[in-house]
């Protein structure tokens, strides 16, 4: 007899958890199913209903991984302009335990869609809407005077994203040098030099 639908739904659920254990461990590097497997206490042969190939697994994993991203706690924007795209920025950066793991994840799914046409076009994309959510809000600070006349939002949508992306990576790989503290501190450096804005005037 087949599960019963909540029951599919719940191991379902399970998989994608231990999914998420393994790539937060491990990254995608180390995603088997073998790993999955083991995370869960069951055998291969189980999850081949769910991943009948590696592929299947890897597309889980990073759409897993967006909806996790897309999903987690977000700071209030507090008001138009600078205000909100630094808010945006902060929930990038890996300033707490849960912000560094999905950011650990992120940063190993970047060597996997370097070889792959068809990732590397959803990872493309993926900076391309994050760069277009900042741009409204970069145009707000240009007309509310926090930016110069000729500033170009596309361009400091651009520039921010590469700053905050650069400062993940570092982060990641040398924490004792890049604490919270000094996260946010380069951060409202990085926004005061792109703008006639002061961090000091934000909480």
């Amino acid at each position: 007899m087949p599960p019963a639908p909540g029951d599919r739904e719940a191991r379902r659920e399970e998989v994608s958890e231990a999914v998420w254990r393994v790539l937060a461990e491990k990254g995608f590097g180390g995603l088997t199913l073998r790993a999955v497997a083991a995370a869960m206490g069951v055998s291969t042969g189980m999850l081949m209903h769910y991943f009948p190939t590696k592929r299947a697994l890897l597309t889980h994993a990073l759409d897993l991984l967006e909806s996790r991203t897309a999903d987690r706690p977000r700071r209030p924007h507090p008001a138009p302009g600078l205000a909100t795209v630094r808010a945006m920025l902060l929930d990038i950066l890996p300033l707490t335990p849960d912000d560094t793991a999905r950011n650990r994840v992120w940063v190993s799914s970047w060597d996997l869609s370097l070889a792959d046409d068809d990732l590397a076009t959803a990872q493309a994309a993926r900076y391309t809407r994050l760069r277009s959510t900042l741009h409204p809000h970069l145009e707000a600070a240009r007309d509310l005077g926090e930016l110069p006349p000729t500033a170009n939002p596309d361009r400091l949508a651009a520039s921010a994203v590469a700053f905050t992306h650069g400062l993940v990576v570092q982060a990641l790989f040398d924490p004792a040098h890049f604490p919270r503290d000094v996260q946010i501190t380069l951060l409202d450096g990085f926004l005061a030099s792109v703008g006639l804005w002061a961090p000091d005037d934000q909480p």
